[in-house]
């Protein structure tokens, strides 16, 4: 069956804008949870602020970094591609890969896939290669079965 690389790319835009919002929620909570603490708790707080301030910059971080992931995935193409490469969905005999960003599992027509990032060691292994060819991955012989 073919991929519809569309579709796969929206599921993944989609859990993405999902974590923006979740990590948001967060933030707003987190801070709420500060502005509470400095106007009704003593100096003796300091500390438990800064852990809340720590926790905010912790989650902006995070938000910034999924926001990065968000323009990576506007620049995917969905064009059918004989190499595995940026925009790819390839079948292994190790499971299913979208080579686009890492935002984890995804369950699209019944499949499960994995969205990972071109960076990661597992796409690296793959790169360039052509449907039917095999790559290595932690000492063991995976083979490509399709690339879409």
């Amino acid at each position: 069956m073919i991929m519809d690389k569309e579709h796969l790319l929206e599921q993944v835009r989609a859990l993405a804008q999902e974590k923006v919002k979740h990590l948001e929620e967060l933030i707003v909570s987190t801070r709420a949870s500060n502005n509470d603490t400095k106007s009704s708790m003593g100096d003796k707080y300091e500390t438990s602020r800064e852990m809340l301030q720590q926790e905010i910059n912790r989650l902006l971080s995070q938000q910034s970094e999924v926001n990065n992931q968000l323009e990576v995935l506007q620049n995917i193409n969905t064009k059918a591609s004989a190499v595995v490469g940026l925009g790819s969905y390839v079948e292994t005999s190790m499971g299913n890969f979208y080579i686009s960003e890492s935002l984890g599992k995804l369950n699209v027509n019944g499949k499960t896939i994995i969205a990972v990032s071109a960076n990661a060691p597992l796409v690296q292994s793959m790169l360039k290669k052509k449907a039917g060819e095999e790559f290595e991955l932690n000492g063991k012989n995976q083979k490509i079965l399709s690339i879409g």
